[in-house]
C-alpha cells in the first residue's frame, strides 16, 4: 500500500503534537515495519526543517529529518507538478501541490488532518485515525 502524508501529519509525529501524534506515529510505525510505503513532498521537508529548527534548534531539525528519511520516500516538486497544481484551481495551492504529488506516486491514500482543503483527486483523502482503522480492518 502506498500512502502519501501531508505536512501536518509528519509534523504531528516529529513534534509530538497532542492529541494528533499518536495516530501519526501509528502510520509511520507501519512504514517502519514495511507494512506500507510512505511518501512526502519535497517541500514538506523544507517546511518541517524550518518549523522544527525555529522551535527546537537546527540540530534537532537535522536529526528529525535524518530519522524521517528512514521512513518515507520524498516526491520531487518540479515545474510540471507546480503547473498541474495551479491548474487545479482552489484556494489552497500548497494542498494542491500535495495532491499532485500523491497522484504522481499513485498513492492509495493521502493522509491529512484537513481533507476539506484538498481539491477532488483520484487518491482517497483521509484523516489519520480513520486511515489506521481502515488499515487494521484490511489486515484482519
Amino acid at each position: 500500500m502506498r500512502v502519501f502524508l501531508d505536512t501536518n501529519v509528519v509534523l504531528d509525529f516529529l513534534s509530538d503534537r497532542v492529541p494528533f501524534a499518536e495516530a501519526a506515529a501509528g502510520i509511520l510505525a507501519l512504514a517502519e515495519r514495511g507494512r506500507l510505503q510512505a511518501f512526502v513532498a519535497a517541500h514538506t521537508i523544507t517546511t518541517i526543517f524550518y518549523l522544527i529548527s525555529r522551535d527546537a534548534g537546527v540540530e534537532v531539525a537535522r536529526f528529525a529529518l535524518l530519522d524521517l528519511f528512514d521512513l518515507v520516500e520524498v516526491v520531487p516538486v518540479d515545474r510540471q507538478r507546480l503547473l498541474q497544481a495551479l491548474a487545479m484551481g482552489g484556494d489552497d495551492f500548497e494542498d494542491a501541490v500535495q495532491a499532485v504529488c500523491a497522484m504522481a506516486v499513485e498513492a492509495d491514500f493521502l493522509v491529512t488532518r484537513n481533507p476539506q482543503d484538498f481539491p477532488p483527486i483520484t487518491t482517497e483523502v483521509i484523516l489519520p485515525e480513520p486511515f489506521l482503522a481502515q488499515f487494521q480492518t484490511k489486515e484482519e
